[in-house]
């Protein structure tokens, strides 16, 4: 594992610099020969006063070709290296030019959008950027067939260039949070001399795109972006980054308590956090903290017993005590969530709070007893998470706990864990009776917390979702009422009157209850004292090309 540690400064002698200096000269000739993309030189080559940013992590990502990169790991690498259409002004969810030169023109029927382009901007590899190659960008996403390609392809009709520097995007039906859609980090534009538009043609190990960095290194371990000399627009105030991918907390943890690395942030557990507030201003360093706008909840699977009852959905939805979790889990490091949609977004409506408190335990009572529950035969369920997860091996515990504790056996609980990889891919087949999960949003708008959950394309109310977001998210829940809603708020332009379709989706949520949301977390990164300009954004995390060492 590469360190970056500061070096104390040494007296050299006028000698001894000469020989560091022939010894140099001497290993550079023997070792010449440029760096491939995956190899590349080790970032521990570069000394920590270089003005090279550290940046530690444990989150790994898969792939950053962006036509397949669905992952918070690979979105907090192309958030860096890529530009887009649009992206956010700092701080704020308020969207702003950035490889186009204005907002969207939008024909009256709401189908076509002209976006005038920037001129002057190039490719990592020297290839022009125009209005093809944008077109070409987003054709890609949409045909290679990666995994959120169903972000367009259930949208867009038509990508094509109109000018040189102009793009013309046609709908398959009017879509209100589109211009949100584009500020995603997969919809970049990418040379289309380093890739190719066909089903599966990934490139999971490169990336050529416009942004203010270009990737020299790609490892297991390791992350190094250079600062790209013929970026269009202001330069990074750092000298590249390196990302050192750890494989626990604990290592993220002694890492940047030991200086190994500028910057730490994804992820601690919540004792790791209060070590580090507590030490941080005798150590002074920067403690960030923001709200995130991602979302933990239960799924509760509709289609399989017990939870095929609606009562006993009901029940559990009234039985969660949310402070307890904060208190207990998440030592107050998040805010009780009582609707799916971020307590931040403008639609957000408290309706689980308003339908179910926390812990109303006469109420859990008479539901399960309108159900057939009973202490002769209780309510008996299974709460699965992934393995690894320690935050959520706690929620399950506590949850187990708190449900013997107060209803003497009418509520037997038993957590089940399994492999991240299985967990996902069992979750669509149906096999949980309930599962703790968390949202990040993909774009900026209350509708990717409702469409990608909760609608459903085939199915009915009797037999549940078939095919669907609902039934690959593994609730497999199935409401027309649901699903109408759901298109009236994508079409709609107005709003108010989206704000009461939103409305009637979250109380139409916390009566059917197919999931029920838990809490939404704070965001923290830690950051050595002498780092400038680190903030936590609630769409694009950390802005690394604006930090200045």
């Amino acid at each position: 594992m590469n360190r970056f540690l500061l070096s104390p400064k040494r007296r050299w002698s006028i000698g001894k610099f000469l020989a560091l200096s022939v010894c140099c000269c001497l290993l550079v000739i023997s070792c010449s020969g440029a760096p491939t993309k995956e190899q590349g030189n080790s970032p521990s080559s570069n000394t920590a006063d270089s003005g090279r940013l550290v940046v530690g992590t444990t989150l790994k990502p898969r792939t950053i070709d962006p036509a397949d990169a669905y992952e918070l790991a690979a979105n907090n690498i192309l958030n860096s290296l890529c530009d887009r259409l649009y992206t956010y002004q700092s701080g704020t969810t308020e969207l702003v030019p950035q490889l186009a030169t204005e907002l969207p023109q939008v024909s009256q029927d709401g189908l076509t959008y002209t976006i005038p382009l920037r001129e002057g901007v190039v490719f990592h590899d020297g290839t022009p950027f125009n209005g093809e190659a944008m077109a070409f960008s987003l054709n890609r996403f949409i045909q290679n067939g990666g995994k959120p390609s169903s972000l367009l392809v259930d949208v867009v009709d038509s990508v094509e260039a109109s000018g040189e520097y102009e793009l013309t995007i046609k709908l398959k039906n009017t879509f209100s949070p589109f211009p949100s859609l584009l500020a995603y980090s997969g919809m970049c534009a990418v040379s289309p001399e380093a890739y190719e538009i066909g089903s599966g043609k990934f490139e999971p190990k490169q990336f050529v795109g416009t942004g203010p960095y270009k990737l020299t290194e790609f490892s297991a371990n390791a992350i190094k972006l250079d600062v790209f000399d013929d970026y269009w627009g202001e330069k990074p105030p750092n000298q590249g980054l390196n990302f050192q991918i750890l494989t626990s907390s604990v290592n993220l943890f002694n890492s940047f308590t030991t200086g190994a690395v500028d910057l730490a942030y994804h992820t601690f557990d919540p004792d790791q956090i209060l070590s580090l507030q507590e030490k941080a201003a005798a150590k002074n360093w920067q403690v960030i903290e923001a709200p995130s706008n991602n979302i933990s909840y239960m799924i509760l699977n509709t289609k399989l017993a017990p939870f095929d009852q609606l009562e006993t959905r009901q029940a559990i939805a009234a039985l969660i005590d949310r402070q307890l979790i904060s208190e207990r889990v998440l030592r107050k490091q998040a805010t009780p969530a009582y609707s799916i949609i971020p307590s931040s977004f403008e639609f957000s409506e408290p309706t689980f709070k308003t339908a179910y408190g926390d812990s109303d335990i006469p109420k859990v009572k008479e539901l399960l007893a309108k159900a057939g529950f009973t202490s002769d035969k209780p309510l008996t369920f299974e709460i699965w998470y992934p393995s690894g997860s320690a935050i959520r091996e706690q929620v399950a515990s506590t949850l187990k706990e708190y449900a013997t504790q107060q209803l003497e056996g009418l509520v037997v609980i038993e957590p089940q864990t399994v492999d991240s990889s299985t967990y996902w891919q069992q979750i669509s087949q149906g096999v949980y009776q309930s599962a703790l999960v968390d949202w990040y949003p993909d774009f900026s708008d209350a509708d990717n917390f409702i469409h990608p959950l909760v609608s459903c394309t085939k199915g009915s109310e009797a037999d549940g979702c078939e095919a669907g977001a609902s039934q690959s998210q593994g609730s497999f829940y199935y409401s027309d009422r649901m699903n109408e809603l759901i298109e009236q708020q994508r079409v709609e332009q107005d709003a108010a009157t989206r704000k009461q379709i939103f409305a009637e989706i979250q109380t139409l949520l916390a009566q059917d209850v197919p999931l029920i949301p838990l809490w939404q977390p704070q965001e923290y990164a830690f950051a050595k004292p002498e780092l400038k300009n680190v903030k936590l954004d609630p769409i694009l995390q950390v802005r690394l090309r604006e930090v200045e060492k």
